[in-house]
């Protein structure tokens, strides 16, 4: 069993410029040689933000997330919570995140189980940030 302490040290651990860089390229590996329009978009929205252009980032991930694109959910999640190209709101982190988790996006539900262990955006609620946690 994992301990609280590793759960909550996890997205500290590994930042969410690793995080973001880890969703968008396990997203690219997973579409193959298929979806290479939207693959191309969220490489060229991971270049822009990358270099600062939190602008192009959002304006690039942001439709996807809109049409239910559980990586880009993601993202724009990890966005709000940063508060890069956007200002930082955890509730709205939260909703990104829960768009992503619901469809079964492991590192979203890691994410909205921390933002409920931690009460950012939500209640804190230790045993809604287990459930988040197992799922993943």
């Amino acid at each position: 069993m994992v301990s609280r302490w590793h759960i909550r040290v996890w997205p500290r651990q590994f930042g969410l410029k690793r995080a973001l860089r880890f969703a968008v390229l396990a997203f690219a590996l997973m579409l193959g040689s298929h979806g290479g329009a939207l693959a191309d978009d969220l490489d060229d929205a991971q270049a822009a933000y990358y270099q600062g252009d939190y602008a192009t980032a959002l304006k690039l991930i942001r439709p996807f997330a809109e049409q239910g694109y559980a990586v880009a959910q993601n993202n724009l999640g990890l966005m709000y919570e940063s508060g890069r190209g956007v200002p930082q709101d955890y509730a709205e982190a939260v909703k990104w995140y829960r768009l992503a988790a619901e469809q079964g996006f492991a590192q979203a539900q890691k994410f909205l189980g921390f933002m409920y262990d931690n009460g950012q955006g939500v209640p804190q609620d230790y045993a809604e940030a287990v459930k988040w946690y197992r799922l993943a």
